[in-house]
């Protein structure tokens, strides 16, 4: 299937975000997909799945979050995710500004819009349904970020969620208190946790700038608790598909 893509300016955050639109064969509206990276920054990874959206007949964006920035040093990348995950509004104005440019988008079906995410792009897509976004669906991958209390009464949607058995981020009293918060709200809500993986389970090595590592290895420095699973990063992303064909 031909897939066209471009990039597509946004201010957001007070920065000028660069995201990646990817559009379907054909000229009539289609469903459609926001996509959030991981803590890092969109990548040429992302932007693949976006791509690989396309080609399933999505209109998709993967969405920029640090103004076309990759962080691959852990410590300055921390340094700006972490002031993020602690202000939803902050969050939620990054979520609205991708959204709008997805919207803005002539083969984008308005009433068929669902988010996921990895990592800060999955909390981001979190905030999208508390803030009452009317998505189709949410999920995220190693984003298990609770909200403000009663908040999740505003998710209109199912609400799909991974996380790797070792992951140190996503412990166990994380996991229990994001699903006891969709539980309460009422969500339509599912967890699944694959065994033996650790954070960002679902994205390959790479190296300094970004690009994956051809050779398996890690250019940058990373966190404890941090490495990749090919099988589960697999079984994650046709876990998402699968979603987004029952939702959207």
């Amino acid at each position: 299937m031909t897939v066209t893509t471009r990039s597509v300016s946004h201010p957001a955050d007070g920065l000028e975000m660069v995201s990646h639109l990817a559009l379907p064969a054909g000229d009539g509206r289609r469903p459609a997909v926001l996509i959030g990276p991981e803590g890092p920054g969109l990548n040429a990874f992302q932007r693949r799945r976006a791509d690989a959206l396309a080609e399933h007949g999505y209109v998709a964006l993967a969405f920029d979050i640090h103004g076309g920035r990759w962080f691959d040093d852990p410590q300055e990348m921390l340094a700006r995710v972490m002031p993020l995950l602690g202000d939803p509004e902050r969050l939620r104005d990054i979520g609205r500004s991708a959204l709008d440019v997805l919207l803005a988008e002539p083969r984008t079906d308005p009433d068929r819009v669902a988010a996921i995410g990895y990592g800060t792009g999955g909390a981001i897509g979190l905030e999208l349904g508390r803030a009452g976004v009317p998505l189709r669906a949410i999920a995220t991958v190693n984003g298990l970020i609770t909200g403000r209390p009663g908040e999740a009464a505003n998710i209109r949607c199912p609400v799909w969620a991974g996380v790797g058995s070792e992951d140190p981020i996503q412990a166990p009293a994380q996991r229990e208190a994001f699903t006891t918060e969709m539980q309460e709200a009422g969500v339509d809500w599912r967890l699944v946790v694959y065994g033996g993986a650790q954070h960002a389970f679902h994205h390959p090595p790479t190296n300094p700038d970004g690009s994956i590592a051809a050779d398996g290895s890690y250019g940058q420095t990373v966190l404890p608790g941090v490495g990749h699973h090919a099988r589960h990063a697999q079984r994650a992303w046709d876990d998402v598909v699968r979603l987004l064909a029952e939702c959207v």
